[in-house]
């Protein structure tokens, strides 16, 4: 993969701070992934074995009750909890037009988080910084 993948990677919290080249290894671990006006990209429920990043396109974000809890636009992102855990999807996506994504299957991950300590421990540094920010009392 190229620059616009590295670039599209960079971007995300996840893999912030990340050197280049474990930035390179991870986006050549990616592959682009199309989808029609419509369809299901997650279920929510279902495991989570891949993490997305929108290149191209919208995308809405559907809670329990088919509700639309947000819309994700061109460089956002979404599957990062079960990338990390591999556990039920928290929320269903659908493709709100054609839709291009940078799709990173858990298992490739893995691989490379087994075969690179660095990237490890940034995401832990990742995930630590999540908790501080959920455990601090609310200013007022």
């Amino acid at each position: 993969m190229g620059r616009r993948e590295r670039d599209a990677l960079a971007q995300v919290p996840l893999f912030a701070g990340l050197p280049p080249r474990h930035l390179k290894r991870l986006s050549d671990l990616t592959e682009e992934r199309r989808f029609m006006e419509g369809a299901k990209v997650v279920r929510q429920g279902d495991s989570g074995d891949a993490f997305f990043v929108i290149l191209e396109g919208e995308a809405k974000v559907l809670g329990p009750s088919g509700r639309v809890l947000s819309r994700l636009l061109p460089g956002e992102y979404f599957g990062e909890i079960s990338l990390l855990d591999g556990g039920p999807r928290t929320a269903t996506v659908v493709a709100e037009t054609h839709l291009t994504t940078l799709t990173l299957s858990r298992g490739s991950f893995l691989k490379t988080v087994r075969g690179e300590p660095a990237v490890a421990v940034r995401l832990l540094n990742h995930a630590a910084s999540m908790l501080r920010r959920l455990e601090r009392p609310a200013a007022g």
